[in-house]
């Protein structure tokens, strides 16, 4: 528990200083833009962790839109590459579900919600087959994701909460969601890739 909590301390610190100045660390898109459209500074942990959870629906739910339907059951075993190892790896729809499954484990664990009863697994409902269902699905555990960010304070985000088999401070599972989307979007983007299709937080750069 102590581990997790100065780990916990350590990711706010991280969150905090990368979002102190977000005009400094982002590309300026043209000589036009005024200093009134960049994102304001946040000002509590909750808006921290809010936009660390906005950051990554943008691009999930991005790479998830992109996708043509037809091309949500591609994995990389189907290109045969020589000396690869892809052969159990998930389809482009099944890390969809995956990741919002993890997204409603974790910040459920925040909030206090229980995960819809159709999830029976680590890769979401079964019966969840077309583009537009999973996509929606996707966005449905974001919501989640919104309201534990929203819900934090400095009164409670060291709490300890159960997720699963452990026990830890609010705010670890809270950016631990972030973390995962984070790694999972990373599969998404070379699966677009290979299917000719730019991701669309890369497109124009």
């Amino acid at each position: 528990m102590k581990n997790i909590s100065m780990l916990a301390v350590l990711m706010i610190a991280i969150l905090v200083s990368g979002q102190e100045k977000p005009a400094a660390s982002q590309p300026q898109s043209g000589q036009g833009q005024s200093s009134s459209q960049a994102s304001p500074a946040p000002t509590s942990i909750s808006s921290v962790v809010d936009r660390q959870v906005s950051s990554y629906e943008r691009n999930l739910v991005g790479v998830a839109e992109a996708m043509p339907e037809d091309k949500y059951n591609f994995n990389p075993a189907s290109l045969n590459i020589p000396n690869a190892a892809y052969k159990d790896v998930r389809t482009f729809a099944t890390l969809i579900k995956h990741t919002a499954t993890a997204n409603y484990f974790y910040w459920g664990a925040v909030t206090g919600e229980k995960p819809p009863a159709n999830i029976t697994g680590p890769n979401g409902p079964d019966e969840l087959k077309s583009k537009a269902e999973i996509v929606q699905f996707l966005k449905e555990s974001f919501a989640v994701g919104h309201r534990a960010a929203k819900m934090l304070t400095p009164e409670n985000m060291l709490e300890p909460v159960q997720f699963r088999n452990q026990t830890g401070p609010r705010v670890y599972f809270a950016t631990a969601a972030v973390i995962h989307c984070a790694d999972e979007y990373g599969q998404m983007v070379e699966y677009l890739r290979m299917n000719g299709i730019v991701p669309p937080a890369s497109a124009g750069r």
